[in-house]
């Protein structure tokens, strides 16, 4: 595995051979959480490397903000999607997959693709992964991913998700899917999200219905990182966590990223395969 970040020991003379002009672009949102990378985005890249050991694995994050922070922070240089094609082309890739770890097809997956089709000349040949949750299919997995992380889970325990939220359209799939697990048999579990719907007071609404004897909260986000620590958890007034103890809910919080979950990876490989057929 090249490209930067924790490929970086790769000796930079390494040739490419015939077989190896071919690459994936994993390409994140980021975090500068330590903890949560490496059991999420880490693993990832790991389990793409692995299924598809004909390709190299290089390395992109979206967010300039958090790849700052980690430069001034940890002098760690993760690159842009702009710094990683220029590798790439200078690596001698000519075809490519980008596999994003974006939730949905919204604004940051489209900003992403537009970024890298400026280049597409450049390539013999660019595909793209679809993000986690583009089809049914990778709703009803997705589900089924993270229920099987819960298996101790009680009737009267709610366990609520909390997600991003979009401004864009691909917002809906939120609203899809608190649905859909109730029609794949939970109805003890809820989604809403950060940013937009279903809200925090769309899920008091709900469980001030469903009067559980505990709320179980859990991030529906790749990695557990500043929302997870700081909207969901954090001990200030306004948090998840807060306001569902002063509605009177016994609270848990579980710190576990998507990412930390075999069936969300396999949704990542599978959609890898998938852009390799097109």
């Amino acid at each position: 595995m090249t490209g930067a970040f924790r490929f970086q020991e790769k000796e930079a003379e390494e040739e490419m051979t015939a077989e190896t002009k071919k690459a994936v672009l994993v390409v994140s949102f980021g975090t500068s959480f330590p903890q949560t990378r490496e059991k999420t985005i880490d693993r990832i890249e790991e389990e793409i490397e692995k299924a598809y050991g004909e390709y190299r694995v290089y390395r992109a994050w979206t967010s300039k903000m958090i790849i700052a922070k980690l430069k001034r922070r940890d002098n760690i240089q993760v690159p842009s999607v702009a710094e990683a094609v220029e590798t790439m082309l200078a690596d001698g890739v000519r075809e490519l997959i980008v596999q994003p770890t974006h939730m949905l097809n919204g604004i940051e997956n489209q900003q992403m693709k537009e970024e890298i089709l400026q280049s597409e000349e450049r390539f013999e040949k660019i595909r793209f992964g679809a993000p986690l949750l583009t089809s049914a299919r990778d709703n009803q997995a997705a589900i089924a991913a993270v229920m099987a992380g819960f298996p101790g889970l009680k009737e009267r325990e709610a366990l609520v998700f909390m997600g991003h939220g979009t401004p864009h359209n691909a917002n809906y799939v939120y609203g899809d899917l608190n649905r859909e697990f109730k029609e794949m048999g939970y109805p003890q579990v809820f989604l809403g999200t950060v940013e937009a719907s279903p809200s925090l007071e769309d899920l008091l609404k709900a469980l001030e219905a469903f009067r559980p004897e505990k709320v179980i909260l859990a991030p529906f986000m790749v990695v557990a990182g500043d929302h997870a620590v700081h909207d969901m958890s954090g001990e200030d007034g306004d948090s998840w966590k807060s306001r569902f103890k002063r509605a009177g809910f016994q609270v848990e919080c579980v710190m576990r990223g998507l990412g930390e979950y075999e069936g969300i990876r396999k949704i990542y490989v599978e959609h890898v395969r998938d852009a390799m057929e097109t």
